[in-house]
């Protein structure tokens, strides 16, 4: 399931005749030829046949960096060429009844992701079911079961749905995936109800305690050129033993078909449980412009503002620290199917903090950081 009305909605062009100018005695355009069918006994045919649909990408990338890509979620190495992920996904999501989606990557992305959902630090494990559910449908009724991507955020894991390389500082604040049960119902055209249970922020299972995390989201979509979400996640984060909470919600407003504006705000809490400690509270905002430049070019610019008042999100509790950073990014497509993607960043900080060398002692900190990248990611 992805986040609803996240991705950034893609630039087309549509070129029509005016009727008048139609000559009488021209003859007819011919019929556009329907796409050929996999042949029958093949892998692709037996999918097409069973009603099950397939999808995948690859993206690799080349990432430069004055420092060590601190508060950056997947970019976070220094000067590396990497496979970022390589990912599958097979799903079986009929309107009634039962199915079924599973989705599998692998790449260096992944081991951030298992770090994420084992409650510590990167691992060395390259590989990731990320989603993987069972689902029924009824009506306006649609339940699933099992691991999925979050709700939060305008941001998702696969390259694919984001229009640039790095991921925002709120991504780097914000849960990926969770495990547990998800109902959404369409109250109407336009207005989708999100309500679930998870085992806290992308623990595939609680290692400490059974306290569960309640997710609650409103996805509304009015017309083709403004949606809206809002959701959150309440409940206590076992790493912690305490109550954590997040508000989220992103705008989406297309203002032509070439031009795409996303603003996304945070507002987070973590109680301490410890007597006598402090509450850590953060906030933050991110805005987003996604310009067509023509049918192969596109750019995008993010600037983004976190108040990370207590240090939750950098980790270093009791240190306020105010983040900005700005991106943009050039996408290049020759052919549907690939984008090379061309990004330059710069992050600062009111505090020393990015870390700027692993060997020097004396000067290991810095207020800033700057980072270079290309990507190319190839859908199919």
């Amino acid at each position: 399931m992805h986040k609803y009305g996240r991705q950034f909605i893609a630039s087309a062009m549509i070129l029509t005749s005016a009727a008048g100018m139609a000559l009488a005695d021209e003859p007819a355009a011919p019929a556009a030829a329907e796409p050929a069918k996999p042949a029958p006994g093949t892998v692709a045919g037996v999918l097409d046949a069973s009603g099950i649909t397939e999808s995948g990408y690859v993206a690799a990338s080349y990432y430069h960096s004055n420092g060590y890509s601190t508060y950056h979620q997947f970019d976070n190495k220094h000067d590396t060429f990497q496979l970022d992920q390589a990912a599958l996904t097979l799903a079986y999501q009929p309107k009634e009844g039962f199915g079924a989606l599973v989705n599998v990557a692998a790449g260096e992305d992944m081991r951030v992701l298992n770090g994420a959902e084992q409650g510590t630090s990167p691992t060395g494990n390259t590989f990731d079911v990320v989603q993987a559910f069972v689902q029924y449908a009824t009506g306006p009724l649609t339940v699933i079961g099992g691991k999925y991507v979050t709700l939060a955020g305008a941001e998702v894991i696969a390259p694919t749905g984001n229009a640039n390389f790095s991921r925002s500082l709120l991504f780097f604040a914000e849960p990926l995936t969770h495990t547990g049960i998800r109902a959404t119902y369409a109250v109407t055209d336009t207005l989708n109800v999100i309500a679930g249970v998870n085992n806290g922020w992308n623990y595939t299972s609680h290692p400490t305690s059974g306290s569960k995390t309640g997710e609650f989201g409103l996805a509304w979509t009015p017309n083709k050129i403004f949606a809206l979400t809002a959701q959150a996640y309440v409940g206590k984060d076992p790493s912690f033993d305490a109550q954590r909470t997040l508000i989220d919600a992103v705008a989406t407003y297309t203002v032509t078909d070439a031009l795409t504006l996303i603003l996304s705000y945070d507002w987070g809490k973590q109680q301490q449980h410890a007597a006598g400690d402090p509450d850590l509270d953060w906030n933050g905002a991110a805005f987003y412009a996604n310009y067509a430049l023509s049918d192969q070019w596109r750019v995008s610019v993010r600037l983004e503002y976190l108040d990370d008042k207590d240090g939750f999100v950098s980790g270093l509790i009791g240190t306020e620290q105010k983040l900005k950073e700005g991106t943009v990014t050039f996408g290049y497509d020759p052919v549907k199917s690939f984008e090379l993607r061309i990004e330059a960043r710069y992050d600062k900080s009111d505090k020393s903090t990015f870390v700027r060398s692993l060997t020097e002692v004396a000067n290991p900190l810095a207020d800033s950081q700057t980072g270079f990248a290309l990507q190319g990611v190839y859908k199919f």
